[in-house]
C-alpha cells in the first residue's frame, strides 16, 4: 500500500459538493487522473505514488462516486461529468495538464481534451473508448422510443434497489476480490477501505450511487464523439488489456480518428489494466510521458 497519501479537498460544480485528492508537489506539471464508473479516486494510489515526484497529481471523485455528492434525480450523463472536470481544472487553475483516465474516466478525458485541446499536454486513455463498434451498431439499430422506455424501466428498477450491505468489512473485501481476481490481497483491501462507508447499523456499503448504473439515453453519438476526438492536439496513448472485453482500437479502426495516437496492449490484463499489471502499465506510461 502506498505510503504518505494525498490530502482531501472540496470543490463545487452545478451546486454539487465534489471531492478530489491532491498529492502535493504544486510546482510540478499537473497530472489529472479520472477514475471509472462505480470506482473512486483512491484507485489511482499505486500509480500516483510512482509519478508524484514528477507531477502535481490531482484525482477527483466523480459525482455520485467516492466522497462526492450524489445528484438529485437519476440521470448521470457523460456531458455533466465533463463539465465537472472542466470546473475542477478551471477552479484549481491547473491547466495545461496531462490527463489520464480509466474506462468512463477515459471517455471523459477524451471528450475534455477534444473540447479544450489547448489545455492538455498529453493524454492517456485506458479502455476509454467504450464498447466495441459492433455493440454501438446494434445499439443504433434500436428505435429511440425503445431506448427511452428501457431507460425508464431501468431507473424504476434501480429506485427500488437498496444498496448492498455487507455485515463486515471482510465480507466487502471478499466481494472485491471476487469481482477482480487479478487484484492482490493488499490491493483489494485498500480499494475496499476507500470505496466503502460504514452504515449506522454497523454494516458496510459501497460509496457509489446505484443510479450511476443507468446509462442516460441522451448525449453524444459515437460519430459526434469521434469528431471531438479528432480535435485533440496532444500526443495520445490508448491502452487496453489483452484479456478485456474492450476491443483493440488499432484493430477496430477507432485509433484512426486521432491526429497523434499510440496504441498499447497490456498482456495479462483485463479491464482494470493499471491494477492487473501495474509494472507493465507503469513502464508503458513512463515511456510515453518521457517521450
Amino acid at each position: 500500500m502506498p505510503k504518505g497519501g494525498p490530502t482531501s479537498h472540496i470543490y463545487f460544480s452545478q451546486r454539487l459538493r465534489l471531492h478530489y485528492v491532491d498529492w502535493g508537489n504544486q510546482d510540478a506539471p499537473t497530472l489529472l487522473m479520472v477514475h471509472g464508473g462505480r470506482d473512486h479516486c483512491r484507485n489511482w494510489d499505486w500509480v500516483a505514488d510512482e509519478l508524484r515526484h514528477d507531477y502535481h497529481i490531482i484525482a477527483p471523485d466523480l459525482r455520485g462516486h467516492g466522497d462526492s455528492q450524489w445528484m438529485l434525480g437519476g440521470s448521470y450523463t457523460i456531458i455533466d461529468y465533463v463539465y465537472d472536470i472542466a470546473q475542477l481544472l478551471h477552479q484549481t487553475r491547473a491547466v495545461p495538464a496531462t490527463v489520464m483516465g480509466h474506462s468512463l474516466g477515459g471517455s471523459i478525458s477524451l471528450l475534455y481534451s477534444g473540447i479544450y485541446p489547448a489545455n492538455v499536454t498529453k493524454l492517456i486513455s485506458i479502455e476509454g473508448m467504450g464498447p466495441p463498434p459492433s455493440m454501438f451498431e446494434k445499439h443504433g439499430e434500436t428505435d429511440p422510443h425503445a431506448r427511452l422506455e428501457a431507460w425508464v424501466g431501468n431507473l424504476r428498477q434501480l429506485s427500488g434497489r437498496m444498496p448492498k450491505r455487507y455485515a463486515t468489512l471482510e465480507e466487502a473485501f471478499q466481494r472485491m476480490q471476487t469481482e477482480n481476481p487479478h487484484l492482490s490481497e493488499d490491493q483489494a483491501r485498500h480499494l475496499t477501505v476507500h470505496g466503502s462507508n460504514q452504515n449506522e447499523d454497523g454494516s458496510y456499503s459501497w460509496k457509489f450511487d446505484n443510479y450511476v448504473r443507468a446509462f442516460a439515453p441522451i448525449g453524444l453519438s459515437p460519430e459526434e464523439s469521434w469528431k471531438i476526438y479528432a480535435r485533440i492536439k496532444s500526443p495520445t496513448l490508448l491502452i487496453h488489456g489483452t484479456e478485456s472485453w474492450a476491443s483493440n482500437p488499432q484493430e477496430d479502426g477507432r485509433a484512426k480518428v486521432f491526429d497523434n495516437s499510440t496504441v498499447a496492449g497490456i498482456d495479462g490484463a483485463g479491464h482494470w489494466v493499471h491494477h492487473d499489471q501495474l509494472q507493465q502499465f507503469l513502464e508503458v506510461v513512463k515511456e510515453f510521458l518521457d517521450s
